[in-house]
Order: structure tokens, then C-alpha cells, then sequence
């Protein structure tokens, strides 16, 4: 296929071309992958690393090489799999090499000084949003033989402005905001909620926030994708269920004491944290107990997934799960038309044919990279996620471009319980996380 770019895609591969370190937020659907790869074709660096999650690291790059004309004699090694099947990887000859983001630290300590990649792109670059992340720590140390880095995401900052120093450090090596966390942190934020000397979390001094967007604008390029494609119209819908009066004590007395006793096992909390955690299993109708059996509560959001797969009329569905016991109970709900979980390049295939009625994924497996607009248009997340990020990015493999229906996305809520809290979050964090890419949006009309 001849690869056509829009103005905006041309502009952004300018970005790279034009800067040794450069950020590109790209909204989903924007083609991100081909206007790095067509970087890398021009630039013709000595050896080319892409870090990325393991499902786009597997399929993702090398698909989109094998699309587009002008990127077909780019070798693309996939450093996967076993280490005799990695290192056979990187001793083969290719213009680019991939790695999934969990072997990093394996790479660095392979090579060490002797590292080989001359240009890095991080796919994915919130995925080093944590400074003490072994991930990290490792690219940190080569960062200096480094010559030229580009970080692609949607979501730099999922659950605020602190989540950017690792990634932006990591480009520029400290040159904009600070070469320590601790020293960006105190520059810029005051604690918030604490107990004693300990602090739970950090906010914006005053005009914090535009002197951040400031230090950023000349590395990072932020695009929206309604604002330079036709996107999909979108429909959110909240669907919301009561337990019973019985069921909503069970989750009162676990929400107060911590603690709920049965026979087998039972169901506790060692502290917030984790209590957030069950409570959300509970308003989710199972719970895991403390010798890992699952107890189930109620059918609340089962009934009311029957009411959307019967609404949809054989249409078909993407299921968003959250936990292993979800998952199990979702398989027995839908045994009748035998559904699939997205594991494989396979399954992904048979989705976006039509041969799949309904398919269940976890945000977190199925939440990068993944391009399922043509399989179906409905969305149903069955739990949520507390992390905006995956969220974002799992609606995002049906709403983008290319999708030729409007996408309906169903939020199965249960009244009075966490989720109401988790629906709040999301939206709280979506406000914060839309001020920075619209502080560092490239409008067409400056190109």
C-alpha cells in the first residue's frame, strides 16, 4: 500500500527527523507506529531498538512494515521469547530490533557498555512513568550512548503531572525538568495528603502546572485525534444495578470492619489498598477469600450483561474484565457461542473477520497497539480500572479511525459501591491529563 501521510503525520515525522529527542502524544488511531518507522527508514540509523508492550512488540511493527510500500525492506529482528531465541535475535542482521518492555533490564545487562542501538523509540513511553521501576533504572544507564530517542503514547500523565519526570528524563537526561524526581517534585508541587511525616500524595504549586507545559513545548508534540481526523461518533453509556438489600450488607460490613467471615475462608483486607480491591471484586459479584477460593455474591452484572448481548442482536461484543475469577465466570455466561479471550495473532485475525460473537480481554493485555475496529463496535466493560491509561487505550482498539459504526461503550456499574468511585476517577484524571496535551498541541495551522 503507498503510504499517503496527512499533513499532521507529515509534520510530527519532521519532529523526529529534526530533533535527537523528541516526544510524540498521539492520540489513538493516528498512526504513530508508521511515522516512526518512516523516521527510522529515512534517518537510517547504525541499529534501531523499539521497546514496547509484549503484544505490539509481537505483532504491531512488523505488520505495519509489511503494509506500507516504502517500509518493506526495513528487517525487523523480534528480540522474544526465550533468551536463546532473543539472543538469536540480536545476531541477526536487521535495521530494527523489538523487545517487549519486561526484558529492558536483560538488554542492558547484556550489552552494558557495549550497547549497540544508536536511536531508541519507547512505544508505550507511560509505561516508564515509575522512577523506581527496574525498567527504568536500566535504560537510565545507557541513556548516555543514546543518540537519539523518540517517545510515543496517548497517555503521558494517566494519574497526574509526577508521572512525567521519568519519561521526560529519560529524553532529555534532566534538561527541563530536574535531574532528580525529589528535586522536580519539591519544585513544583507541596504535599497534600498526609500522615505525619508521611505524605500520600503531592499538588501543583500555584502556575505550576503552565510552567511544566513550558519546559515541554519544544520536545513534545501533542495531537488529538478529533481534531485532524473523522472520527467515529461515540456513545457512553452507564448501566447501572442494585444488589439487594442482603448483599448490599455484605458490602457495608466488609467496607467497615475489613473483614468478612465464612466457613472456607474468609474474605479480608490487610489495608486500604487492598479492601478498595475487594470491595471492587464484591460490587463485581465474586470476591477471592483468604485461601484463594472465589465466593460468589450475586449475579447483579451478569443479569445485566444478558440484557446488552441480547440488545446487540448478534452483533459482536468486546468484553472488558477484570479479574481471573470475571473471566472464568464470563466463559460459563457465554458458553453457548463459545467466546475467546484475545491472546493470540490468531484470535485478533478471526475478530476483526467477524468470526467472533464475543471476545473477552483484560485492559491490561489487550490495551496497547491493538487495532480491532473492524470486528465489531460495542464495548461492555464488564469491571473497571482504576487506571486511566488502560482504559483510555482499551477503548481506543474500537474507537479510532476506521471504525465505520458508531461506537457504543456500556459501563456495567453497581449502585453504592466502588465503581461509582472509579467512574469519578477516571473522569477526575481524563480533566488533568487533557489541560497537558492541550498546553503542547500541534494545530495544523502552525505547520
Amino acid at each position: 500500500m503507498r503510504y499517503s501521510p496527512h499533513d499532521y503525520q507529515a509534520f510530527a515525522l519532521q519532529q523526529i527527523l529534526d530533533k535527537p529527542a523528541c516526544a510524540l502524544f498521539l492520540d489513538l488511531g493516528m498512526g504513530k507506529t508508521v511515522i516512526t518507522l518512516s523516521a527510522i527508514n529515512q534517518l537510517k540509523p547504525q541499529k534501531a531498538l523499539v521497546i514496547a508492550p509484549l503484544r505490539v512488540a509481537e505483532d504491531t511493527w512488523s505488520k505495519e512494515c509489511e503494509k506500507w510500500d516504502h517500509l518493506k525492506s526495513l528487517r525487523i529482528a523480534k528480540v522474544l521469547g526465550s533468551e536463546k531465541k532473543r539472543l538469536a535475535a540480536l545476531k541477526s542482521i536487521a535495521e530494527l530490533y523489538v523487545i517487549n518492555r519486561e526484558n529492558v533490564s536483560w538488554l542492558v545487562t547484556y550489552y552494558g557498555r557495549k550497547w549497540p542501538f544508536d536511536m531508541v523509540v519507547i512505544d508505550e513511553l507511560s509505561s516508564f512513568k515509575s522512577a523506581r521501576a527496574n525498567r527504568f533504572k536500566a535504560l537510565r544507564k545507557v541513556r548516555p550512548l543514546i543518540k537519539r530517542i523518540v517517545g510515543l503514547t496517548g497517555t503521558p500523565s494517566p494519574n497526574g503531572l509526577l508521572d512525567l519526570w521519568p519519561q521526560i528524563y529519560l529524553l532529555d537526561r534532566g534538561e527541563r525538568l530536574g535531574k532528580t524526581l525529589g528535586g522536580y517534585r519539591d519544585r513544583y508541587f507541596i504535599p497534600d495528603k498526609r500522615n505525619q511525616e508521611v505524605i500520600f500524595s503531592w499538588k501543583l504549586r500555584p502556575r505550576a502546572e503552565e510552567a511544566i507545559y513550558e519546559k515541554l513545548s519544544d520536545i513534545c508534540v501533542s495531537m488529538k485525534a478529533q481534531d485532524y481526523l473523522t472520527m467515529p461518533e461515540r456513545i457512553d453509556n452507564i448501566v447501572q444495578v442494585e444488589m439487594s438489600a442482603q448483599e448490599m450488607a455484605l458490602y457495608k460490613r466488609l467496607e467497615k470492619d475489613m473483614l468478612l467471615p465464612f466457613a472456607e475462608g474468609d474474605i479480608d483486607a490487610a489495608n486500604a489498598a487492598a479492601l478498595s480491591n475487594k470491595l471492587l471484586q464484591l460490587a463485581g459479584g465474586a470476591v477471592y477469600d483468604e485461601n484463594g477460593g472465589v465466593r460468589l455474591i450475586h449475579r447483579r452484572k451478569l443479569d445485566a450483561l444478558e440484557d446488552l448481548w441480547e440488545g446487540a442482536n448478534g452483533k459482536p461484543i468486546l468484553v472488558f474484565y477484570s479479574y481471573k475469577h470475571d473471566k472464568t465466570r464470563l466463559i460459563d455466561f457465554f458458553k453457548t457461542v463459545k467466546p475467546r479471550e484475545l491472546k493470540t495473532s490468531q484470535d485478533i485475525t478471526d475478530w476483526n473477520e467477524g468470526k467472533i460473537e464475543v471476545a473477552l480481554a483484560h485492559p491490561a493485555s489487550a490495551g496497547h497497539g491493538l487495532n480491532l475496529q473492524a470486528g465489531g463496535h460495542i464495548i461492555i466493560w464488564f469491571g473497571l480500572t482504576w487506571s486511566l491509561e488502560l482504559y483510555q487505550q482499551a477503548n481506543g482498539r474500537l474507537y479510532r479511525q476506521g471504525q465505520q459504526e458508531t461506537v457504543v461503550i456500556h459501563h456495567i456499574i453497581t449502585a453504592g459501591t466502588v465503581d461509582e468511585q472509579v467512574v469519578a476517577a477516571l473522569n477526575r484524571k481524563e480533566t488533568g491529563q487533557t489541560a497537558l496535551l492541550d498546553a503542547v498541541k500541534a494545530r495544523l495551522g502552525a505547520i
